[in-house]
């Protein structure tokens, strides 16, 4: 298939890399500085389970300009939830009408923003369970696991698109799939705020606690809203805080997946901070503040958590290394 990735980041580079790998005919629309050192060395994708697999540059398509969509079959859309209504006006010029869109994004709103924007075409949501980070020049690695799931829709996309290291399913209850990566999400502020590894914050009783009642405070909000969740982890979503909750033996013993990560993992959000970005952080905790302003459910700790993000992001303090503690209201 010809698929073009629409933003050429983390996430789009590893994606687009694996699915160039798989055989198909991937172009990478992106910024020249990422594409010029994949030009020169071609793209490597690693994991926390071994994989390394490097795909020459004369397998890949490169562009910075838009007009590459023209004549893709599929448009991945990659670009940090800010760049999406930008990225939907370059697909509606430039893409082929007949051609799926399907947004790889953190968040809810951007498969609903791309609707809006581009009418009558197949727009699908989706999920991306793992988390990927630059590990040097033209080479990207999948710290955590899972499976990539699409909503379903005609073609057999998830069919077409899955190879052995990436699979990719479809589901008729995406948004519940959405929500409940949403939910886990949210843990990603406080990671960037630990200055933790991920592993080490799971370890971390006073860390698990803290997410937990994060994340009860969201399955809070979101059942005052009607709103259902899928898990994205063997265990049902409820029972997460509970589980979180549990002393550092147990944990470990029933929640051993989650611990299936790279031990130097953090999540997205603590690259961003440590490298002076932007972050996503009203795409996830603000997404959980608005609703519950909705449904008049208070959110004291996922607007504590918003502050202190934004506080750090503005004061550009890369590594706040903030206990729990320091971060409850």
């Amino acid at each position: 298939m010809r698929i073009a990735i629409a933003g050429a980041g983390s996430i789009g580079c590893f994606t687009g890399g694996l699915l160039a790998a798989a055989g198909h005919d991937v172009t990478l629309l992106g910024r020249a500085r990422g594409l010029d050192e994949i030009r020169a060395q071609g793209l490597t994708c690693t994991d926390f389970a071994g994989l390394t697999q490097t795909v020459p540059a004369s397998r890949l398509t490169f562009s910075e300009e838009p007009v590459c969509l023209a004549g893709t079959q599929v448009v991945i859309v990659t670009v940090k939830t800010p760049a999406t209504i930008e990225m939907a006006g370059l697909i509606a010029e430039h893409a082929p009408a007949s051609a799926p869109v399907l947004s790889w994004q953190n968040g809810m709103a951007n498969a609903a923003t791309l609707r809006e924007l581009l009418p009558d075409r197949d727009i699908r949501a989706g999920m991306v369970p793992f988390n990927v980070v630059p590990t040097g020049p033209a080479t990207y690695h999948r710290a955590t696991s899972g499976d990539i799931v699409i909503q379903s829709g005609p073609g057999d996309l998830a069919q077409h698109l899955t190879s052995l290291p990436l699979p990719v399913t479809e589901s008729e209850r995406i948004a519940a799939v959405q929500w409940g990566k949403l939910v886990i999400n949210l843990n990603n502020a406080l990671n960037a705020l630990s200055g933790l590894t991920l592993q080490e914050q799971l370890l971390n009783r006073d860390w698990r606690r803290l997410m937990a009642d994060q994340m009860a405070e969201a399955l809070g909000v979101l059942r005052a809203a009607h709103i259902p969740v899928a898990s994205t982890t063997p265990l049902p979503a409820w029972a997460g805080p509970h589980i979180l909750r549990l002393p550092t033996p147990l944990f470990t013993r029933i929640a051993a997946q989650m611990l299936t990560i790279d031990p130097s993992a953090r999540t997205s959000m603590a690259y961003d901070l440590m490298g002076g970005h932007p972050t996503e952080i009203d795409s996830l905790q603000g997404e959980i503040i608005r609703l519950g302003q909705r449904h008049g459910v208070p959110t004291p700790l996922c607007s504590a958590i918003l502050d202190r993000v934004t506080a750090a992001t503005e004061a550009a303090e890369r590594n706040p290394a903030l206990s729990p503690a320091q971060i409850r209201p």
